[in-house]
């Protein structure tokens, strides 16, 4: 029989080169899924097909892998490297079984009397096109039967051939699962079992799960009892009739749903492959496995990522594409539904969402009844918890409303795991830069439109690299079970669930969520040498202080890395530079004592957005070498003070997270002493001798921490003056003094503009216990307070102190 389907293999090799083409996943199949060429490798298919067989030999000959089709001997016995899960069907008539459940036990007994051979077993999905397929339908012909007879295995090949998706998994050690469960039939059974059901979840993951009639889905959700309530509500409120409410319930679902088509996608991975040609050098993936791992596994995955760009709505999903997983369904902003982009949004997957719900309680019930059921159906969502564009470049605070509608579905019975995967989105260049600077210094935020899009394709060009960098999982079950153990005591299929706990918890939920995103931050070229140069006056650097520079900065997230989910850039810091040069980011000059690396006043205001990205990254260990630079000696433990004070507020406006301070601070100081940027004596830390490149080097580490601690100055100054101020009143007070010293200093720090920090940073204090309200409800300072501002004046630039003296005259700042 096997010589059978090799003829046809053979027959069909030519035919199926003009009809197929494959995508392979994961990208790098031998090196990341760690399979051995020199130990014997053995596949596993689902079904016995010849042109799956076909379209598998050409996968292993770009692999490098042995042919499928070449038996091989074990211990003196020649055996089939491929085995076959399930026969075709016939044109007429069932089917006949496969072999594999003899030749999986023929495998295993050779494994139980040589275990020395520790064959791999390599589990092949080929997905025929990636259509879901939908409910109560009868176009099996298609793609949803799972063993088609050779005329149906035609017609899939003609239509869906170009979009073949082949996915290869970890292998199964058949040495181990020999020893384990020995190499009686049952322990065949189970391997195919595991097999099939491999199988399964790798359709389910790549194809997601079987659309439903939109207008059928109205009908479902209209018929809710929740929602069912909420109309009549809405009836009573308003006094129309139930009719009338059932209908205004239906245009609201219209404007939200999404209206999910496969072929949308397919177009749009075509458009989007050319388009990141146009725009970018590169798109970097880091940490895909873990998400891969996740979807084999069963979990509805809810991706939240930052949001830097417009373009983040296309890159994340056609990423996701590219790594054999369906895109999720998107929660997009409702400004973003304009013709024509609003109907291929919606058809990729996107439901539109309005910015705020306050005073329209149909419309939440409907939004969170359809949120609902797309869990229930198994659908993966996406969603930003920050609510719009980050205009400074670090994450904003985010907002609730989102995890707490997703923390409401599980309430009501969800029967799989679901996590949240963090994601990191970055560029070496974000398209809207430009007017996000204009939009903090006052100008209005303008509306999206097609004109602007066809203004962005004619400025297309080089952009760098776009990053993609998937942070660590929260298992949502696991969290809720650690934050309220009774959880599931609450759930409720027919009910929605606000019980007392869930806004604190869902709170500190989403300030995990924005760790996580931070923790798995790209540094590139742009961000790298932007943080650099911008510690400079004049944004000017010799070629050789800029590569001194960028490599302390590797060394630095190497050997004391944020997180081991923080990515680096490949090559060198020479090859950053050209890279940034080829960008036009920085410009390159030559007098007659070498090559200076410069940044113009345009250039250095835009790349403190790029700085901002990474700024959490060196914020601790730049306070460590401003509080060193400004005493002539200093011990670990008042550095430490000065760490632990400040955290709480940087933990709140960075996402900042370190399990241990004290350990974490000892190995940056460790480091640093390495490099030669400061010194130890009597346990006592002093900078590098002045005159010295260290120094020098180490100077540029701690102005990293200077906008920082200016804009702390200000809030604490101001609190400190005599006579009680409003909360209202000192946010705009901070403001304008922030301004004030943007003007007398030439300072090159957008974020001064933004009076959303201001509001953190006035928050932070309060639930720190540093500040607090009078019966009056006016700001007062405490002993904490004064301690903390005494340590942050310490640490300003003597010149910024000064102007704060002279605009506050009649507060003297400690």
């Amino acid at each position: 029989m096997f010589s059978l389907l090799s003829s046809f293999t053979a027959l069909l090799k030519w035919p199926l080169r003009l009809f197929v083409n494959f995508k392979i996943v994961p990208d790098h199949a031998v090196s990341e899924l760690a399979l051995d060429v020199n130990r014997p490798i053995f596949y596993v298919c689902h079904t016995e097909s010849a042109s799956d067989v076909a379209t598998l030999r050409r996968v292993c000959h770009k692999l490098a892998l042995p042919d499928p089709l070449q038996p091989l001997t074990l211990a003196g016995q020649q055996l089939p490297r491929t085995l076959f899960l399930e026969k075709p069907h016939s044109v007429i008539g069932g089917r006949t079984k496969t072999r594999a459940l003899q030749q999986g036990q023929a495998l295993l007994k050779v494994h139980l009397e040589h275990p020395e051979l520790n064959a791999q077993l390599v589990p092949v999905a080929i997905l025929w096109g990636r259509a879901p397929g939908k409910e109560n339908s009868i176009k099996w012909l298609l793609g949803e039967a799972n063993a088609p007879h050779w005329l149906a295995k035609l017609l899939i090949v003609l239509i869906s051939g170009r979009h073949t998706l082949v996915r290869l998994s970890k292998a199964v050690s058949l040495a181990q699962m020999a020893t384990q469960f020995g190499a009686e039939t049952e322990t065949a059974h189970k391997l195919l079992r595991m097999s099939r059901f491999h199988f399964y979840r790798q359709r389910l993951a790549a194809t997601g799960p079987k659309l439903v009639n939109r207008s059928q889905l109205f009908n479902a959700l209209l018929a809710a009892p929740a929602l069912k309530r909420a109309i009549e509500d809405e009836a009573k409120t308003k006094k129309i009739s139930v009719t009338a409410a059932r209908q205004e319930a239906r245009k609201l679902l219209q404007e939200i749903a999404a209206d999910y088509r496969e072929s949308t996608l397919r177009v749009g991975d075509r458009v989007l492959s050319w388009l990141w040609k146009k725009l970018y050098s590169g798109i970097k993936v880091n940490n895909a496995d873990l998400l891969r791992d996740l979807a084999q596994k069963g979990h509805e995955i809810v991706y939240v990522p930052c949001h830097r760009s417009h373009m983040d709505y296309l890159l994340l999903s056609y990423v996701i594409y590219q790594q054999g997983l369906v895109p999720p369904h998107i929660a997009a902003g409702i400004n973003l539904n304009f013709w024509p982009a609003g109907t291929i949004f919606r058809r990729g997957g996107a439901f539109f969402i309005r910015r705020s719900f306050t005073g329209n309680k149909l419309y939440a019930a409907v939004f969170r009844e359809y949120l609902s059921q797309l869990f229930s159906k198994g659908y993966s969502v996406k969603y930003y918890s920050e609510g719009g564009r980050s205009r400074t470049g670090r994450l904003l605070q985010p907002k609730t409303g989102m995890l707490a509608m997703t923390v409401q579905s599980m309430l009501r019975g969800i029967d799989r795991p679901v996590t949240l995967v963090p994601v990191y989105l970055g560029y070496e260049h974000v398209m809207e830069v430009n007017t996000y600077v204009n939009e903090l210094q006052g100008s209005g935020k303008k509306k999206e439109s097609i004109s602007g899009v066809f203004k962005a394709i004619r400025n297309l060009r080089d952009y760098g690299y776009g990053y993609v960098n998937f942070g660590q999982p929260i298992y949502l079950n696991q969290y809720l079970t650690q934050q309220v153990s009774d959880w599931k005591t609450g759930i409720n299929p027919l009910e929605v669930q606000k019980p007392n706990w869930l806004n604190p918890v869902v709170a500190k939920l989403a300030n995990q969520v924005m760790q996580h995103i931070n923790q798995a931050a790209a540094l590139n070229a742009t961000n790298l040498i932007a943080l650099s140069l911008l510690a400079t006056d004049k944004h000017i650097l010799t070629r050789e202080e800029l590569v001194q520079q960028l490599d302390f900065y590797l060394s630095l997230q190497r050997k004391v890395p944020y997180h081991q989910h923080v990515s680096l850039p490949e090559g060198d810091a020479n090859s950053l530079i050209n890279h940034a040069v080829q960008l036009q980011k920085i410009q390159s000059s030559t007098d007659g004592f070498g090559e200076l690396i410069s940044m113009s006043a345009e250039h250095a205001v835009l790349s403190s957005y790029y700085r901002n990205n990474i700024l959490h990254l060196f914020m601790l260990p730049s306070l460590l070498a401003g509080a060193i630079m400004h005493h002539r000696s200093i011990s670990f433990t008042q550095l430490l003070v000065y760490i632990e004070q400040l955290y709480p507020l940087l933990r709140a406006e960075l996402f900042l997270y370190v399990s241990s301070l004290h350990t974490y601070c000892q190995e940056l100081l460790q480091h640093l002493t390495a490099q030669g940027l400061i010194e130890l004596k009597d346990e006592l830390y002093r900078a590098a001798p002045q005159q010295s490149r260290q120094y020098f080097m180490l100077s540029l580490l701690a102005h990293n921490a200077e906008d920082t601690l200016q804009r702390y100055a200000i809030v604490l100054n101001l609190i400190l003056r005599p006579g009680p101020i409003s909360r209202v009143d000192l946010e705009k007070d901070a403001q304008q003094l922030a301004q004030r010293l943007l003007n007398l200093h030439g300072i090159i720090a957008p974020e001064y503009y933004d009076k959303g920090l201001f509001i953190t940073l006035v928050n932070a204090l309060k639930e720190a216990g540093i500040s607090q309200t009078d019966s009056n409800n006016m700001v007062c300072s405490t002993a904490k307070l004064e301690q903390l501002a005494q340590t942050v004046n310490t640490l300003l630039r003597n010149d910024i102190l000064q102007s704060l003296h002279s605009i506050m005259p009649q507060h003297n700042a400690p």
